[in-house]
């Protein structure tokens, strides 16, 4: 979150009367990013003959489709900064019958909240009948534990082929193995529970070393306490009391937990380069909210990115057997295009154009434009392309919390989805651009037919996805079998909304479903590489994305209107390649990986 608005560190609240704000400086304010020639070059085009983007409806099925869960924040009026902060979802098969099921993350109480506040269980368990429809599951399938849930992370970190689940928390996280569609908590054995005082927000499973099976990277937020919370004291004239700024508290070291391939885990975290440290204090940087990993430079071993909030990103390069460089300065990921950190939180990346090159985008905070970090011709550093991607100035005034990449058109191209909504329920009373809840932003992928790659969806086009929500987390999953996909939205102190995408346009697609050898039997990290006549699209099976929250596991390709897929070739994770000759169109494809060495 950023300088904008309450509650978070270097607001700038502009015509307002605050009591108190405290604005710390940042160390490197002076970095500017590298300037680097536009990928997508703005071009002149009659608006009048440019295409428009699709009108899709997304139908909001969240009752009808069985859902009856509502989060609780447990905020009882002391305006403590995790109430605000909301918790993820994820969509993955608990019980693998082919459906994509839900996992929705609860908060409730506090510690420093009144004793008899409520208590409620933080795992709530949805199966999918694989038409859309959702039982909850929570009583048999989850244990009833209740601690102030976070975030999600999913992957196969025994190898028994069912997919495990991570979660963040205020407090100790929590592992559980999935024990054919029921979990049992395991933490203690595993060793990954972390500090009872951390704060840990997004989360995943991603192998750092390379030795096959699925490692663990663990984000913190800040270091935070109620009497910490309490004696920042953060007010705003007209509200009183309000959500505290990041830059008031102390930063807080991530974790890195190596997999030992037996059940147990490692922390490495000091060893692999990881935490980094003000230079002037020597404490921890770090305000984090999203890691996402990718391979930024092509090497075959997987690099970190991790979202900050109010101190510079990091973006930590793979220098092999999970052993890490910090490189977010000099990669152009650090700062925003003025060389100031910015209040990041939610983050994705993805083949965006049909080239190599590999786009990095980052919600922030209200008044502060998102981020689009892309690389050029495939290589370091990156620039920020938000304003001449078309993205800029209209995601300026929103409070971004989840966004993704996704095709929700299927012609193709990927798209954005931005979930927005403000921390302060009384903001709009003292700010009148701002309000509580707001309306999700999608942009429409036009290639090169458009003046800007990416174009704002207008609200008539959107369906229910335009009605204003406390938005938190996003994912993603094509819930009822016809080929597109599905969106669901978490929703701060709120219940959350699944939205159907019902567009009728006819365009093909094909999803495809991985299954790799043992250790990393979910191809987690796999590249996708499918090729329609002259253009080549990428993708990568990756469930972290957005905010504390998990997409499905599949990878959905629109087609457009094309009528035969070219080739479909697949780098697993362990580096083999494979190719599949005329995948059928329209259908899902298992594709199992061939037992065979890398050169």
């Amino acid at each position: 979150m950023s300088k904008a608005v309450v509650g978070k560190a270097g607001w700038t609240l502009i015509g307002l009367l605050i009591a108190v704000v405290a604005v710390l400086g940042w160390v490197g304010l002076a970095h500017s990013p590298v300037e680097k020639k536009a990928i997508v070059p703005p071009v002149s085009v009659d608006s009048s003959l440019e295409p428009q983007p699709p009108a899709v409806s997304f139908t909001d099925i969240t009752a009808q489709a069985g859902i009856g869960f509502v989060h609780h924040s447990g905020a009882a009026g002391d305006r403590l900064l995790p109430e605000t902060m909301g918790s993820g979802a994820a969509f993955f098969d608990l019980d693998n019958d082919g459906d994509q099921d839900l996992l929705l993350i609860d908060s409730g109480r506090l510690r420093g909240h009144p004793a008899d506040a409520p208590v409620v269980p933080s795992l709530h368990l949805y199966l999918n009948d694989g038409s859309g429809h959702f039982t909850d599951v929570s009583a048999e399938a989850a244990p009833a534990d209740a601690f102030y849930g976070m975030g999600v992370a999913l992957g196969d970190y025994d190898q028994d082929g069912w997919t495990d689940v991570f979660v963040t928390a205020v407090g100790e996280n929590r592992l559980y193995r999935n024990q054919q569609g029921r979990l049992e908590d395991v933490t203690a054995a595993a060793g990954v529970a972390g500090d009872p005082y951390d704060w840990s927000t997004g989360a995943s499973f991603v192998d750092v070393d390379q030795d096959g099976d699925l490692d663990l990277f663990v984000a913190n937020y800040i270091t935070w306490s109620p009497e910490i919370d309490r004696k920042v004291n953060f007010q705003i004239t007209g509200i009183g009391r309000a959500y505290g700024p990041p830059n008031a508290f102390a930063g807080s070291d991530a974790y890195l937990y190596r997999n030992l391939g037996d059940g147990r885990f490692e922390d490495v975290s000091a060893s692999s380069g990881i935490r980094v440290a003000h230079p002037q204090s020597g404490e921890p940087m770090a305000k984090a909210l999203a890691v996402l990993p990718l391979d930024i430079d092509r090497d075959g071993a997987m690099d970190l990115f991790v979202a900050n909030d109010t101190v510079q990103n990091f973006l930590f390069r793979n220098r092999g057997q999970g052993r890490f460089e910090e490189v977010g300065t000099e990669s152009g990921v650090a700062f925003d295009r003025n060389g100031a950190a910015t209040g990041a939180m939610g983050v994705d990346s993805a083949h965006i154009f049909d080239d190599p090159d590999q786009a990095i985008a980052i919600g922030n905070f209200a008044n502060e434009m998102s981020s689009l970090y892309v690389t050029s011709s495939g290589r370091l550093p990156l620039s920020d392309q938000a304003i001449i991607s078309g993205i800029g100035a209209a995601s300026r005034a929103a409070l971004t919390f989840g966004l993704f990449f996704f095709d929700y058109d299927l012609d193709g191209r990927l798209d954005l989805l931005q979930v927005n909504g403000h921390l302060e329920p009384e903001i709009n009373q003292v700010q009148a651009s701002q309000s509580h809840a707001q309306a999700a932003q999608l942009f429409w992928n036009c290639g090169t037919a458009c003046r800007t790659p990416f174009v704002p969806v207008s609200a008539a086009s959107m369906g229910d996805l335009a009605r204003p929500i406390v938005g938190r987390g996003a994912t993603y999953a094509d819930i009822d079998g016809d080929g597109d996909l599905d969106v669901l939205i978490t929703q701060n102190n709120g219940p959350p909304r699944l939205l159907r995408n019902d567009q009728a346009i006819g365009h093909h697609w094909l999803r495809v479903a991985l299954q790799g050898s043992a250790p990393n039997r979910e191809a987690i990290g796999a590249e996708l590489m499918l090729t329609l006549g002259d253009r080549q699209l990428r993708r990568r099976v990756m469930p972290s994305r957005s905010y504390l929250s998990q997409v499905e596991l599949p990878v959905t390709f629109g087609l457009g209107a094309a009528q035969q897929v070219t080739s479909l070739a697949i780098v697993w994770p362990d580096g083999t390649r494979q190719e599949v000759v005329d995948p059928a169109l329209d259908e899902v494809l298992l594709v199992r990986q061939r037992e065979e060495k890398a050169n």
